[in-house]
């Protein structure tokens, strides 16, 4: 009893520290959309970063959030399986008519956009699979910190309660594809760029995915049919083919993570000869 209720007051104050830096600290008034975004996005990105080290720093045991292993290999990976995981449902969509491209708009700074996405996807990684995930872990279990960060996950995504079940499911199938690549390659590196990927291909360039409203998007799409298959209002991530492609991807990610393990496990008692 007396672990649940320190490992919950931890999570508390983490969680409640990160809403009031985020929400009291102003952002300037009379500038520009993108830059009022960039500052939108920078804020809880640097408030969760600070306390993530911060927390961590009385911890007895450091928990192991900001290791990145083998990062070039990681980045190359994370932006291939990325690729494949958004132009999948995305050219099957638009193959058999349900996704149509209308006509292009202009964006002005571009990269800023982008890289405003790229700080918000780190920032949703830091505090879903960061220092809340790995206390629980290691206080717990992977099952206990994949339930938590998970619903806080698809709290954070709370549009999909009303776009229907099928969003709902991509949501939380989504947050589920991330943490069991974050423990497939032990680091948060992986999750960040193909949660990025997906998010500037389908929120900032196609327009498909649901970003904050103010975020502008390169191309019109029209969605036509059936919602069931087409996602309906809530563009692609409402799509079945979305749920489908990631309890795929789950299923080859965890036969993988499995088999490492089970090398792993293999090294260990392996005598030494």
């Amino acid at each position: 009893m007396g672990k649940l209720i320190k490992t919950t007051f931890k999570i508390l104050i983490f969680f409640v520290s990160w809403i009031a830096i985020s929400v009291l600290i102003p952002i300037p008034e009379g500038i520009s959309d993108v830059w009022w975004r960039f500052i939108a996005e920078l804020v809880p990105f640097l408030a969760i970063v600070i306390l993530t080290y911060v927390f961590n720093s009385f911890e007895k045991d450091r928990l192991s959030i900001m290791y990145f292993e083998k990062p070039s290999k990681q980045t190359l990976s994370g932006i291939l399986l990325g690729l494949i995981w958004f132009f999948i449902p995305f050219l099957l969509l638009n193959s058999l008519g349900y996704l149509e491209i209308t006509d292009k708009n202009y964006i002005n700074m571009l990269s800023i956009w982008i890289v405003s996405a790229f700080i918000n996807t780190i920032m949703q990684e830091f505090l879903v699979r960061g220092y809340i995930y790995q206390l629980l872990k290691r206080e717990y279990n992977i099952i206990v910190a994949t339930i938590v960060s998970t619903l806080l996950f698809t709290f954070m995504h709370g549009g999909a309660f009303e776009a229907g079940p099928i969003a709902v499911v991509n949501v939380l199938t989504m947050s589920l594809l991330m943490t069991i690549i974050l423990e497939y390659t032990n680091s948060l590196l992986m999750p960040i760029i193909m949660h990025f990927i997906w998010n500037v291909m389908g929120g900032i360039i196609f327009g498909t995915v649901s970003l904050a409203e103010d975020y502008p998007h390169l191309y019109n799409i029209k969605i036509i049919g059936n919602q069931l298959v087409s996602g309906g209002s809530f563009k692609m991530e409402g799509s079945i083919f979305v749920c489908i492609v990631n309890i795929i991807m789950i299923m080859i990610i965890y036969y993988l993570y499995k088999r490492k393990n089970k090398q792993t496990d293999i090294n260990k008692i392996a005598p030494i000869s």
